[in-house]
């Protein structure tokens, strides 16, 4: 059970990362709930039953704004997080030969190396603090479908699940396990905000013919947080409907 325990969520401010700390929260974890938009953040913190979580601002993606986040999530309650699930992640979709270096720095900045910063600072919290935990990385589809234009983040996803295993295999020692949840087209803003012929195809493909809900990733994350999942660590586990 996470009852009890402390939970990090990165964008937490929308989507996964919002039904995330709805579900924590209501299974009785106490939620940090971190986003880049701080106003996003703490409407997650309104919306949960229990009052004793916190919103704080991060920029997942130096390393600065990710140590002012653990300094002040431990100077709060005592404690590092015993559960950290990243689910930020931005997207700047172009094709590779109309993409700009920026837009494909970017991706990378917050996708992946905002992943590995939260895993790096926080994970060496919980070792020293000689705390057992769990670590959620979100990795993504198109790692798998290759979608167009979106070679900047397909490369940041499948970054995310490559370092998860690496992870997994580094942070055993310290009773750490790290997993990682490769959702399929699930109703966010990101799919809002996809093109038509890229949601057509994957309707087509997918075996379930409709698009995930946030709510529905929640649960599985859920669940690898869990001691039901004890000794499930450096898997990848796919939430896409068939």
């Amino acid at each position: 059970m996470v009852f009890g325990h402390l939970a990090l969520v990165t964008g937490a401010g929308s989507g996964i990362g919002r039904a995330v700390c709805r579900l924590l929260s209501k299974q009785g974890a106490t939620i940090v709930a971190a986003d880049r938009k701080l106003s996003d953040a703490e409407e997650t913190i309104n919306q949960l039953k229990s009052k004793d979580g916190i919103a704080l601002p991060v920029d997942v993606s130096r390393s600065i704004s990710v140590i002012q986040l653990l300094d002040e999530t431990v100077t709060k309650f005592k404690r590092p997080p015993t559960i950290v699930v990243n689910s930020a992640g931005i997207y700047r979709d172009a094709y590779i030969m109309k993409m700009s270096e920026p837009d494909f720095d970017v991706v990378i900045d917050v996708n992946l190396k905002g992943t590995f910063l939260i895993m790096q600072y926080f994970g060496r919290a919980m070792a020293d603090y000689r705390l057992q935990g769990s670590i959620i990385n979100i990795s993504s589809i198109v790692t798998r479908t290759g979608n167009i234009g979106q070679s900047n983040y397909a490369a940041s996803k499948a970054g995310v699940e490559a370092l998860t295993r690496v992870g997994a295999k580094e942070f055993a020692k310290f009773n750490i396990r790290c997993n990682v949840v490769i959702p399929g087209f699930i109703e966010t803003k990101l799919i809002e905000n996809a093109p038509n012929s890229a949601k057509d195809l994957y309707l087509k493909n997918c075996a379930m013919k409709r698009f995930g809900t946030p709510e529905e990733v929640a649960e599985v994350i859920s669940f690898l947080l869990t001691d039901k999942a004890s000794y499930i660590n450096g898997a990848s586990i796919e939430v896409n409907g068939g």
